[in-house]
């Protein structure tokens, strides 16, 4: 089954494709995975990535389309594929599409998990991550990591400000991706405002398994 995972930063989307993975044993697939595996394999593709992100601007569609597009023909991908993050608007998802018929393949269901901003704004600003060991908790654990012992420690991008504008940008340009899968009849929403397993087993329900 090929999937697309839409869901606002804080959504808990992440931990759902992992969840995926594990059951039907198809591929999570991240941009950002793919970047940094172009990169490190200085690949034609990557190779131009990198001169964009190197001076610290956005690396263009056609790039990041060409890279996944290439990610995809991989033989991992026959039994299918997990799109976590990607893609994020509407001119990608058109493109994809058009990559992905050329290799006789296409999105069979794309899965929007739905929480309340706010809940999100919470969830994010209670965030604490361990300097030591990369753990992720919450401000409930106090001030030292429950693993390692580690400092915890608010990140930049888990402020107040920044998760309210990365919540803004993710209205403004995916959030349109909804509308443009409700409309090839592909589109499942699911209540992600619950526990972990009763939103998987929701999500699989929606995915008719």
């Amino acid at each position: 089954m090929n999937i697309v995972l839409l869901g606002a930063p804080g959504a808990g989307k992440g931990t759902q494709a992992k969840m995926l993975t594990e059951k039907f044993t198809i591929p999570q697939i991240s941009t950002g995975d793919i970047l940094r595996a172009a990169v490190a394999n200085s690949t034609t593709l990557g190779l131009e990535a990198k001169k964009f992100m190197d001076a610290g601007e956005l690396v263009p569609d056609s790039v990041v389309i060409g890279l996944v597009k290439d990610r995809l023909a991989e033989d991992d991908t026959v039994p299918g594929f997990i799109l976590d993050g990607f893609p994020r608007t509407v001119a990608q998802a058109e493109a994809l599409d058009s990559e992905l018929a050329s290799l006789g393949k296409m999105i069979e269901a794309a899965v929007a998990v739905d929480v309340d901003p706010e809940i999100i704004v919470a969830r994010l600003t209670s965030r604490r991550t361990c300097r030591v060991c990369g753990a992720i908790t919450s401000v409930s654990a106090g001030a030292v990591c429950p693993k390692c012992d580690g400092e915890l420690y608010l990140r930049d991008d888990d402020n107040e400000t920044t998760v309210r504008n990365r919540l803004e940008v993710y209205a403004r340009s995916t959030a349109p991706l909804v509308d443009y899968y409700r409309e090839k009849g592909v589109l499942h929403e699911v209540d992600g405002d619950r526990a972990v397993e009763v939103v998987f087993a929701e999500l699989l329900t929606a995915l008719g398994v």
